[in-house]
């Protein structure tokens, strides 16, 4: 399976800041916001990765992660010319995806929680290789759903999936992480853009809805779905990652360390990658007790 990180748009939720530099680059507590999604996918076994992002930002995008083989994945860019839907990352997306399965992830949302690659994610990838499901969403409640798209369930299966509906039959949103068989390349191109003249995620997940090939995976208590695309989501964000890390003593999201404990790297590369930073940065000082006690 293969991973698509969309970091497009203009970011004009969190203008100014995003006036001078990519929303994805903006740091969430410790680290850029681009991380968290990359580290999702890497948790859940995905190493060859495409990010698109528009053409003023992917340099930049490119600079900070370059091709991933310091991380021991692939890591490639695609240009988003206008935001026109988040849909449209499987028509840019083509070619990289080829004939395989893919995952997309937004580039401003930020999962987290207990066994999260263990009870939602890979049980369910085991359900989707057996062709039990042609894709896969994840619903988290929220208090508005308005919002978002939302699904509406009956046992645990989906009878409606609209987007930021007025009046929401579930406050049960589908959140920025999805997973789609090959067919959804042609389930894009063949959308027609909606009233906002956007193509629609909701409006793939209907398909494969009508064609009774979607599944749902409820996201429980104990898990924590942010979206940090506004300047109070990506404080919240921020204070969330800060409260959980110093608590724990383990840091979220840190790409160095789940490589070496993916078996992506080495330990001497792995070691090569802590001396990028300098003795008395505490990222460093975390990468290197990481190292003593591997």
């Amino acid at each position: 399976m293969k991973g698509i990180i969309l970091a497009g748009g203009s970011g004009t939720r969190l203008a100014p800041a995003t006036n001078v530099i990519s929303k994805q680059l903006l740091t969430v507590y410790d680290k850029p916001m681009i991380c968290y999604p990359l580290a999702n996918l890497m948790n859940i076994g995905i190493s060859d990765v495409l990010i698109i992002s528009t053409p003023q930002d992917t340099p930049n995008i490119s600079k900070f992660l370059q091709d991933g083989s310091e991380l021991g994945i692939n890591i490639t860019y695609a240009v988003q010319q206008n935001p026109e839907g988040i849909a449209q990352a499987f028509i840019i997306g083509e070619k990289f995806i080829g004939n395989s399965d893919v995952c997309l992830i937004l580039g401003d949302n930020i999962f987290h929680g207990a066994d999260f690659v263990k009870k939602n994610f890979s049980n369910n990838i085991s359900s989707f290789t057996k062709k039990q499901h042609e894709a896969i969403v994840f619903a988290y409640q929220v208090s508005d759903p308005e919002r978002y798209g939302v699904v509406e369930l009956e046992k645990n299966t989906a009878i409606s999936i609209v987007e930021k509906p007025k009046n929401p039959k579930s406050n049960w949103a589908v959140t920025g992480f999805y997973t789609y068989n090959n067919k959804v390349i042609d389930i894009a191109k063949n959308l027609k853009p909606s009233a906002r003249g956007e193509l629609e995620i909701t409006d793939v997940n209907n398909v494969y809805l009508q064609q009774k090939a979607l599944g749902v995976v409820k996201l429980e208590r104990g898990f924590a779905w942010l979206d940090a695309g506004t300047p109070d989501s990506l404080l919240e964000s921020a204070h969330f990652i800060q409260t959980i890390q110093k608590r724990q003593g383990l840091k979220i999201a840190c790409l160095e360390e789940i490589s070496y404990q993916q078996g992506l790297i080495d330990k001497e590369q792995f070691n090569k990658l802590i001396h990028k930073y300098k003795p008395s940065s505490d990222y460093r000082k975390y990468l290197e007790s990481v190292f003593a006690n591997a």
